[in-house]
């Protein structure tokens, strides 16, 4: 049952951004962590540690754990066992179980190296050899906290376990955790030079960090000059990169998510109504087909296809809407329950369709400002009063947009014109190559950002050349980039900072 392992550890791992992971036990320093540590994290846990953190992939040998877990219901979305259960819907991989006897503790360390899953007795042996491979399929080394193992049996565990499903003794108990230490021990030094970076939390002598400074260094990097509903939403556009795909589309997702983005985007259009007869049936060189039609009915996305995007970004907890060019399109997607709508600069001359959605739609509308002028901002204020949120983003429609012509200061315009209409919410939408419009943006007021992104190049598929590559880390580059824009822009309100001193005194 542990053919599907990796395909399952690469999709959990993909959803996080960060080269920190997390291995959980139940001492009782783990009572003192802040949760937020987390945020961001792959979070492996021992037996049933998820009953005390946010835990993403469980380790368990013991029989007890299943009935611990049941009592606080399946948390984890894997769970990795020495035996098969029922986890309420979640994925259970069994794989072989050694218990540790003196013939097999001098395999321990050989087993730790090698590439096969096993669930040892020294359980956090199995989690750090999963975090071993996550570091293999991400290609770079990761960071490993190991939180709650203070290998003290006088202290107990945390104390939020309630009630303990375990029949050992006190006296075993306090066996088992002693010679942890020992392993733990051995295990830093065969990890020397290796993919992870483990670093143990607490208070012994061989700790890297205390508990007050994993959440002082963690708590503090995840803080922004500004609330999470505050902060700048960046939008993963996926147009149809995804080619009708499944697979590739929820690549692109995780991807997308891993990086940051708050938002993916993705298109609807009813092909027959949007080209012309002649367009369609012009010569197309692509995988799906001989003419253009072939090549564009491939790109779009079912109601099944949608129904599986909002499942899976539920699940990895990032929102997506979509580009709707038409009103057949738009009558399919409210059917498909579209909250957010976007209305492209490409159909920005479309007037009687942009007032039908005006008219009709009930929630917020994005609307981009590429090939318009001043008199489309009026046509757009005269129209969109009713929406509870326009989000109107500047936007430049050369792929890609030179410098010059970039206009960041028509996002402050949009600003101030937010400060008359309480629904507009500026924004920019982004042909530019890199960061730095981008960022400019933001300090001019922009509350939301656009960016083009693909995964990987195809010879045939005509790209726009400004588009992000998934595969690579630039659009992670990007997100941080903004984010240490938010950061520097900081608050409007001028006081003395706690890092600001007089040099000079009365």
């Amino acid at each position: 049952m542990m053919e599907n392992f990796s395909t399952q550890l690469e999709n959990i791992a993909s959803i996080y951004g960060t080269d920190n992971i997390f291995i959980v036990g139940k001492g009782p320093s783990i009572d003192e962590i802040n949760p937020k540590v987390f945020s961001g994290s792959l979070v492996i846990g021992i037996n049933d540690a998820e009953r005390i953190a946010p835990v993403d992939i469980s380790v368990l040998h013991a029989p007890w754990v299943p009935q611990a877990l049941a009592e606080s219901g399946f948390r984890s979305q894997l769970y990795v066992s020495a035996f098969p259960f029922d986890a309420k819907g979640k994925a259970v991989s069994v794989a072989p179980y050694v218990p540790l006897t003196q013939s097999s503790s001098d395999l321990i360390m050989q087993r730790f190296m090698s590439d096969e899953i096993v669930v040892e007795d020294i359980l956090f042996l199995t989690a750090l050899k999963i975090a071993k491979k996550v570091a293999a399929f991400r290609k770079r080394p990761q960071t490993v906290y190991m939180v709650g193992f203070d290998f003290d049996p006088s202290r107990g565990q945390s104390i939020q376990i309630k009630r303990s499903f375990s029949n050992e003794s006190s006296e075993e108990a306090a066996i088992r955790i002693s010679i942890q230490e020992f392993y733990f021990l051995n295990t830093l030094y065969f990890l020397q030079g290796s993919s992870l970076n483990v670093k143990h939390v607490g208070g012994r002598n061989f700790s890297l960090l205390t508990v007050q400074e994993l959440n002082d260094s963690l708590v503090q990097h995840h803080h922004l000059s500004s609330s999470d509903t505050e902060r700048v939403k960046v939008v993963a556009e996926l147009t149809t990169n995804h080619f009708g795909d499944r697979s590739r589309l929820e690549r692109m997702i995780r991807a997308s998510k891993a990086a940051g983005a708050d938002m993916v985007k993705l298109q609807k259009r009813d092909v027959k109504e949007f080209y012309t007869v002649e367009q369609l049936s012009a010569p197309y060189v692509s995988p799906f087909g001989t003419t253009f039609a072939d090549y564009r009915y491939q790109l779009e996305l079912s109601a099944d296809d949608f129904e599986f995007v909002d499942r899976l970004c539920n699940e990895l907890g990032i929102t997506w809407f979509a580009s709707v060019l038409d009103q057949a399109s738009y009558m399919f997607m409210q059917e498909v329950g579209l909250g957010l709508v976007k209305l492209p600069s490409t159909i920005s001359e479309h007037t009687d369709y942009l007032k039908y959605v005006a008219n009709n739609h009930k929630g917020g509308v994005v609307l981009s400002t590429g090939m318009t002028d001043a008199q489309y901002e009026k046509f757009v204020l005269e129209n969109f009063s009713a929406c509870s949120e326009l989000y109107l983003l500047q936007c430049n429609s050369a792929y890609p947009t030179p410098l010059h012509d970039c206009n960041i200061a028509v996002v402050r315009h949009y600003y101030e014109l937010s400060k008359k209409h309480s629904n507009i919410v500026p924004g920019y939408s982004s042909h530019d190559f890199g960061w730095k419009a981008s960022a400019l943006a933001v300090a001019a007021g922009a509350k939301m950002l656009e960016k083009h992104v693909k995964l990987g190049n195809t010879d045939w598929a005509h790209f726009d050349a400004v588009a992000v590559d998934l595969t690579t880390s630039a659009f992670k580059e990007y997100v941080d980039q903004i984010r240490d824009t938010e950061i520097i822009l900081g608050s409007e309100e001028k006081k003395v900072n706690s890092s600001e001193h007089h040099k000079y005194f009365k």
